[in-house]
């Protein structure tokens, strides 16, 4: 039995709490009856926390498919490959998220932090994989992608969060002008 090559390697990312409730997740391969309908892609990440919450391996197999994973304080983060798939790419493209991950989130990867940053972690997903096919795997490169400065983006291209992040940069600026030409006045 032969093999073709095929460039879509990752058929899904998923992160987990430590409960193994969803937080992030994103399918690759939609003519796969396992990750047709939410509730399928549910349950097989059920199936994939439960086999991988004890585990002390970063590989297992499950249901013809070939998950690598890597645990956190409260998180799990998973890259999902066919059986047959490289496990040194599917853990390439794990060690990439997982280290974009944590540059953006400065070292505190947790739940809440994701959860407060999600338009990146979104991001760094979408210039990892692309519909399954690996497009980075340095995370130096995906930080600088995803972290552009928003002075850099015209307003009408800029996302709602970085507006306000912008306005709130803005005001803090401002207040801080205006309070020490306050002090300095109060001085005289």
């Amino acid at each position: 039995m032969s093999f073709l090559p095929n460039l879509c390697t990752v058929k899904g990312i998923c992160i987990l709490d430590n409960d193994g409730k969803r937080v992030v997740s994103k399918y690759y391969d939609s003519n796969d009856d396992t990750f047709a309908t939410v509730k399928d892609q549910k349950a097989f990440e059920s199936k994939v926390f439960k086999s991988t919450e004890k585990s002390s391996s970063e590989i297992v197999a499950i249901n013809n498919y070939t998950v690598v994973f890597r645990s956190n304080v409260d998180l799990f983060f998973y890259v999902i490959g066919d059986s047959n798939e490289n496990e040194l790419m599917l853990l390439s493209v794990l060690n990439a998220l997982y280290e974009s991950v944590s540059m953006i989130l400065r070292k505190n990867v947790e739940k809440r932090t994701v959860f407060d940053q999600m338009d990146s972690i979104l991001l760094i997903c979408d210039e990892v994989v692309d519909r399954g096919i690996i497009l980075e795997s340095d995370p130096n490169n995906i930080v600088n992608r995803v972290h552009v400065k928003t002075e850099d983006i015209p307003l009408s291209e800029q996302t709602v969060t970085q507006v306000f992040q912008s306005a709130k940069e803005s005001l803090k600026v401002e207040f801080v002008a205006i309070t020490s030409a306050q002090h300095v006045y109060n001085m005289w």
